[in-house]
């Protein structure tokens, strides 16, 4: 064991924290790099106190976790993590009015977005009214035709099809005219949401959202899905009070849909931390029961042939979900998360595999194009990447904003201009609050619509506003910079030999997962090692192996780099020594038990 804490330490503990790390001050992708932790003092006081590795102790350390909250992070359990759900302002006011309406016998709808949270919120209340004998509608808006949130023609629709009540999820927060239309035509809804909220709030039965501004109950960083789980919890435990269950209807045990609240948590990209946590490590063992018909089918399509990890649910499963709505039926996710019948689910399933290869294709497209403005200077408004183009798929403006973000190191919005109307949606990086800019820009009089959370926004914008919002936005960016500086880092967690990257220190860091926003993935760097192979692999990637001091090599991959700075160092095989930064991942393809490096950066060891 000491010959393996001696490989992961870091090249000096005497190095100041502002150092950057093995002397990197500007990588092949752009970046410097520094230590995650600055004091290394603490990860070895959590590695002695816990009886734990000293590197799992200095990568607890470096995520802040203190020592009485180490064996908690350790093995989460939602009976210590899960609050009572009337901590949440209007919760009881919301289940208080779905008592009323089973008792009273009255017709439901959920209305959701179309993304993975919306589909897995919608079908979790599909699945727990169905399972207490009072089967639900559902409403999907289309992305293309009608726009996020509720509209005033779908609410109608759903008020002429006999609703008395629609609960929102993922969106309503801020759909003030649609939401009063609906409650004047005499549909009354309750709003679930996570969204950040304005002063004003919607006139409607009740608004459970934990990001309102007059909320003290300190979880903000729910996804919509685990929202709307606290809103089952609670709804159960009246129905319960009232005597709603007995012999012929028994009370249906909640667990078994963490499943789906564990990819809208992920796929949704919110802190995977507290409660979180609990939810995703929980729900991930239940999806590996592969009880969803849905989501079984699911793993089949994506080829998951292994036991489940936060990685399969962001990656694999929840661009499958999300590929519905955004090139085709908005409502194919929440029918397929939904469904108990097997064929039905198979067949979903295979049609929203097609759907995401063809994402995938416009994506590329819409991207090239985008980088090709932003390179020409047409897309940069300071600290602001900013696009805008006629032509471009609303359904992946999302993703090509994420992507030119990782690419720019940037807060960016790409914006799908069609009929004198721009669809926008942004991506941000830690230090910069998109969805308070939104929020702003709407409040000014830029925006018909807009809303999001600090990481990640969408907004409907007048073509003609286009250029104010681009300076509204980039202001507020500059204003951020200036109080934190906007400087692309790459957190590392110590330095690694690849003869230490062992299945042993695999496992032990698996002992932290799942990895996400909020708990990052650790982060090693192989110093002054040499690529001995690359081979060009899929569409833009490279195999590489790579070899450190000694006979240690390690099998390494470089997804989408083959066109960059880092793929073309990376290809020259031979050359000179490099320090280069990545994650181990299991590599257990077809039944083996090794270990790979997935590259993120690189730098020359000099």
């Amino acid at each position: 064991m000491w010959a393996l804490m001696t490989a992961t330490a870091p090249l000096s503990s005497s190095v100041a924290p502002s150092a950057a790390f093995l002397g990197v001050e500007r990588s092949f992708s752009g970046k410097r790099w520094r230590a995650r932790l600055g004091d290394e003092r603490q990860g070895l006081m959590l590695a002695q106190r816990h009886s734990l590795p000293e590197i799992v102790g200095r990568v607890l350390a470096a995520r802040g976790i203190g020592p009485d909250e180490v064996a908690g992070f350790l093995e989460p359990r939602l009976r210590d993590q899960l609050p009572d759900p009337s901590r949440l302002k209007d919760m009881d006011r919301a289940v208080a009015r779905l008592v009323q309406a089973l008792v009273q016998g009255q017709r439901i709808a959920v209305f959701g977005d179309y993304d993975v949270d919306g589909a897995t919120s919608s079908a979790l209340l599909q699945r727990f009214f169905a399972a207490i004998g009072h089967p639900i509608d559902r409403y999907i808006p289309d992305r293309l035709t009608e726009g996020y949130g509720p509209n005033l023609p779908a609410l109608l629709k759903l008020k002429e099809r006999g609703i008395d009540l629609v609960i929102t999820v993922d969106c309503g927060v801020t759909a003030y005219e649609p939401l009063e239309g609906a409650a004047a035509a005499g549909l009354e809804t309750i709003v679930i949401d996570h969204h950040k909220a304005e002063p004003k709030l919607p006139a409607v039965v009740a608004v459970v959202d934990p990001n309102r501004l007059d909320e003290p109950a300190g979880l903000g960083q729910l996804a919509a899905v685990g929202v709307a789980f606290l809103l089952v919890v609670a709804l159960n435990r009246a129905l319960r009070a009232a005597s709603w269950y007995g012999a012929s209807r028994p009370e249906p045990d909640l667990l078994q849909w963490l499943d789906l609240v564990a990819l809208g948590t992920v796929a949704d990209v919110v802190p995977l931390i507290g409660i979180n946590r609990a939810l995703v490590t929980q729900g991930i063992k239940v999806l590996g029961k592969r009880a969803n018909a849905g989501l079984a089918a699911l793993s089949d399509v994506a080829r998951l042939d292994g036991a489940p990890t936060a990685y399969h649910l962001g990656f694999l499963l929840g661009p499958r979900v999300n590929a519905g709505g955004r090139v085709a039926k908005a409502d194919l996710g929440a029918r397929l998360l939904a469904t108990e019948d097997a064929a039905e689910a198979r067949s979903l399933a295979a049609e929203l595999d097609g759907f995401n290869r063809e994402r995938q294709q416009i994506e590329a497209i819409v991207l090239e194009q985008a980088i090709a403005a932003v390179e020409a200077g047409d897309g940069r408004s300071g600290d602001l990447v900013f696009c805008a183009s006629a032509g471009w798929h609303a359904g992946v403006i999302g993703i090509v904003a994420s992507r030119l973000k990782d690419r720019y190191n940037r807060p960016t919005f790409v914006i799908s201009l069609e009929g004198g109307i721009g669809k926008g949606s942004g991506r941000s990086i830690a230090g910069v609050d998109l969805g308070s800019a939104v929020l702003a820009a709407r409040q000014a009089g830029l925006l018909i619509n807009g809303g999001g959370h600090a990481m990640a926004a969408g907004l409907t914008v007048e073509e003609s506003k286009i250029g104010a919002l681009r300076d509204f936005i980039a202001g507020r960016v500059a204003d951020h910079v200036r109080e934190g500086g906007l400087v692309p880092e790459l957190g590392l967690d110590g330095a690694l030999q690849p003869g230490a990257a062992t299945v042993d220190l695999m496992n032990m860091l698996e002992r932290l997962a799942p990895f996400g926003s909020g708990n990052a993935e650790p982060r090693f760097a192989l110093p002054a090692v040499r690529v001995v192979k690359a081979d060009p692999v899929g569409e833009n990637h490279l195999r590489c192996i790579l070899a450190g001091g000694g006979n240690g090599r390690l099998k390494g991959i470089a997804f989408r780099v083959r066109d960059s700075e880092l793929g073309r160092a990376l290809a020259q095989t031979g050359g000179p020594a490099m320090h280069i930064a990545g994650h181990l991942r299991p590599d257990r393809w077809q039944g083996r038990d090794d270990v790979q490096f997935v590259i993120e950066d690189a730098a020359p060891a000099q």
